[in-house]
């Protein structure tokens, strides 16, 4: 049990307790855990209305004489489990961080086991190939967005409309609260890095720490969200090609990879590209999404094999599963893309609009052609309101923040925590790790022990601070085999496994 703490209600003057804590008892899936829930409004404008179950869980500090306080966590997404991202915490998260803190997870509302974003598998099913090709497309998807949508709202309940991040960052104060912290110490990753962006702005004063790794930029509109993500993809991918042209260990080297790329995209954009293991009709999309998955951890070696292996060469060691949306079984389908549609506004007026932004996305990546990512979730957030609109961050606390981003990050772009870090004012430093890949704890000693003091103790590095590559093998926290190196969950911006980059 805890002590209840103050939690406030955003844009009110006055402050609401909450009159609960949490009930602790072993996780049914982890029993070295806790898991327990935590009750928050639905609507945090009316505090006293519908409730809804957030899932925690909890791994104790293992040393409770050192122990600080509570690390709150978030692996991404959206559609990220904090619960099972805490379950894994022992291969994520340093002897010392554990030593230290309590490590605290919870699954966002909308998500997982808190009342997850639900919809009819048999409308979900039916969803149009996301890549627009004519007004005719365009039409299709504005048409079919308001069946799913309504079908959604109403198999998901009231907290279809109230998933944003900043609805998550009052749960999370909410959270806070119920753990007996005056100030929130807290982690997050990719996606989850936009809770801890809200927090910092709706609770500036309950700030304790905030290690935001890989960060997203909550000032883009729909352009500069498409043309940063096109930018970065096609860099992680040149980064990929110039690693296999070095190294002989590469299954693809000495041969033109850029070439090979460009003639497996046309054959699937002919639809003559078949997944080798089962048959199945590749689309350029699938195709595309294996250049950000294949650079995520990064994982060269593998993207280099299935690169071949969809070229007609060996099987690799492990394939992994075809990439992309897929049909779903049973009778619902979960949809966390309605957080994102709910922070960024995505809408488009017309498929000439769109035509125009993906003529962008073409020039800026003429390997890659354009993001998967944003593009696969695009369309979905056609006649979907944008509660939580894109805005320039604004940061009025004292607490030093520490924002941490990859040079080469396919999925969240260096210039995205710059951005993120320049907002928010001078309190907010960022790291630099000279390196590849998505996060960027764990993967050398020196930007995980930055983390790790700046979390503890509190102290940040100079400004410009960056990190080199080269200790990755001594300091990984665990060496990942190629199926965990590479991402197969349907969470776009979300925390890969951590994974040593001197081993791609």
């Amino acid at each position: 049990m805890s002590t209840v703490l103050p939690i406030s209600t955003a844009g009110a003057d006055t402050e609401v307790v909450a009159p609960q804590t949490i009930a602790w008892t072993p996780c049914e899936e982890e029993p070295a855990a806790e898991c327990g829930t935590l009750s928050v409004p639905v609507d945090w404008a009316k505090p006293g209305g519908a409730k809804v179950d957030i899932a925690v869980a909890r791994r104790k500090a293992t040393d409770p004489a050192a122990r600080i306080g509570s690390l709150v966590i978030n692996p991404g997404g959206p559609g990220g489990s904090g619960v099972e991202a805490v379950y894994g915490a022992p291969g994520s998260y340093t002897e010392e961080l554990q030593r230290r803190f309590d490590i605290v997870g919870f699954d966002p509302r909308g998500v997982g086991r808190s009342n997850p974003v639900i919809c009819s598998a048999s409308v979900y099913n039916r969803m149009p190939h996301t890549v627009m090709r004519s007004q005719a497309d365009f039409d299709a998807w504005d048409a079919f967005t308001k069946e799913l949508h309504a079908d959604c709202r109403a198999r998901t309940g009231p907290l279809y409309d109230h998933v944003d991040s900043a609805d998550v960052a009052r749960d999370l104060d909410a959270l806070r609260a119920a753990l007996g912290e005056e100030k929130l110490t807290y982690y997050g990753i990719s996606y989850g890095t936009l809770i801890g962006q809200m927090y910092a702005e709706l609770f500036p004063g309950r700030v304790r720490a905030l290690g935001l790794d890989s960060n997203m930029d909550h000032s883009l509109g729909v352009a500069g969200f498409l043309a940063t993500e096109a930018i970065a993809i096609e860099d992680a991918f040149d980064q990929f090609v110039g690693w296999c042209e070095q190294d002989t260990g590469c299954v693809l080297h000495g041969r033109d990879i850029r070439a090979i790329w460009k003639d497996l995209r046309e054959k699937a954009r002919r639809g003559e590209l078949k997944y080798p293991s089962t048959g199945q009709t590749l689309t350029e999309l699938q195709v595309i999404y294996n250049a950000a998955l294949g650079t995520e951890g990064p994982a060269w070696r593998l993207l280099a094999e299935v690169i071949d292996w969809l070229n007609g060469g060996p099987t690799p060691e492990w394939t992994p599963p075809p990439s992309g949306r897929q049909p779903v079984e049973g009778d619902v389908a979960h949809l966390p893309t309605a957080v994102l549609c709910q922070d960024y506004n995505l809408r488009l007026r017309n498929y000439r609009e769109y035509a125009a932004l993906m003529r962008v996305s073409n020039h800026l990546a003429p390997d890659t052609r354009y993001h998967p990512y944003p593009i696969d979730d695009l369309p979905i957030c056609m006649n979907y309101p944008t509660t939580n609109p894109p805005h320039a961050l604004r940061y009025t606390g004292d607490a030093p923040l520490l924002l941490g981003n990859s040079l080469h990050d396919p999925a969240t772009p260096w210039i995205w925590s710059a951005n993120a870090a320049r907002q928010l004012g001078p309190k907010a430093v960022l790291l630099t790790y000279e390196g590849w890949g998505h996060r960027i704890y764990g993967k050398d000693k020196c930007q995980t022990d930055i983390f790790d003091e700046y979390l503890i103790s509190l102290k940040v590095p100079p400004h410009g601070t960056r990190c080199a590559v080269g200790t990755g093998e001594e300091s990984a926290l665990r060496r990942q085999a190629p199926s965990q190196t590479w991402p197969t969950g349907p969470d776009h911006w979300a925390a890969g496994p951590v994974a040593s980059s001197s081993a791609p």
